[in-house]
């Protein structure tokens, strides 16, 4: 075992599996190791503090389990954490190791699906009261205006099931609506958590004719493909057996019945402590 270097993927919860499952489509031929963090979910409504420890926590088991590139498949992780853990904390502890994320791959291409320049980002209220789309997004297209909109009831709603329901469309509406009433001229949506492409069909069915939205799977599956390629000195350390193995700090029971949400095929597992 001791060539199995996978790539590691991180999420507060079962979101993530979403964004795995388009990199494993371009990607197939590595080996993966994805790690949800339940039993402290959601992220969303806590501190940058408190999101930046528990993301750390779970990067540094990813790395004793031999990852040498971790993906934070979470938003409100790369917003509140991401900045620290690569300038603080890899510095000090193993420079040779990197860590990513999925808010500035989506931020370099969002400007060629908009023809307004006004995007309008759904995320948890963690990832908007960051910025960190508004930030990164202007950095590479000054000329866009973002209009964002936390949206606290997704996550759970989605958790739970409960995504073809009457609650389910209520909030929808009402989440849009807020966002609207910000700019009219809004034409892209980005979806900024890795559990809204769950609902991109009710969201979709609820917006003006024309507006386009965007889910970060293939986005960043496309990104992580082209880091490999200009970073051969990663590449090589990441073995390639085509091997998935699932991790989570809650319930591994309830979360393989979860996971079934994102993931085709039955998901076995384990129980992690961090």
């Amino acid at each position: 075992m001791a060539n199995h270097s996978p790539i590691g993927v991180f999420d507060s919860g079962i979101g993530g599996l979403s964004i795995l499952k388009e990199i494993v489509k371009i990607l197939p031929e590595y080996d993966y190791v994805y790690l949800g963090d339940n039993a402290r979910a959601p992220y969303g409504p806590r501190s940058f503090e408190t999101v930046y420890q528990y993301t750390w926590e779970n990067v540094q088991k990813l790395f004793e389990m031999g990852c040498p590139l971790v993906i934070l498949a979470c938003n409100t992780s790369s917003a509140k954490a991401l900045r620290t853990i690569q300038q603080v904390n890899l510095p000090k502890t193993d420079s040779k190791k990197r860590v990513l994320g999925v808010i500035r791959p989506t931020s370099e291409t969002v400007g060629k699906f908009t023809k307004t320049n006004h995007i309008g980002i759904l995320g948890t209220k963690g990832t908007v009261q960051s910025d960190s789309y508004k930030i990164e997004i202007q950095k590479f297209y000054p000329e866009i205006k973002i209009f964002q909109q936390a949206c606290p009831m997704f996550v759970p709603l989605v958790e739970n099931n409960e995504i073809n329901t009457p609650a389910t469309g209520y909030f929808v509406k009402k989440y849009l609506s807020a966002l609207f009433a910000k700019s009219k001229k809004i034409d892209t949506i980005i979806l900024g958590c890795t559990h809204y492409p769950l609902l991109k069909k009710v969201i979709m069915r609820n917006l003006p004719k024309g507006v386009r939205v965007i889910s970060q799977g293939e986005i960043v599956a496309e990104s992580l493909a082209d880091y490999l390629l200009r970073h051969p000195e990663i590449k090589r350390k990441c073995s390639k057996g085509g091997k998935l193995e699932f991790y989570t700090t809650d319930s591994a029971i309830a979360f393989d019945k979860s996971a079934g949400f994102f993931w085709r095929n039955k998901i076995r597992s384990k129980h992690l402590a961090v």
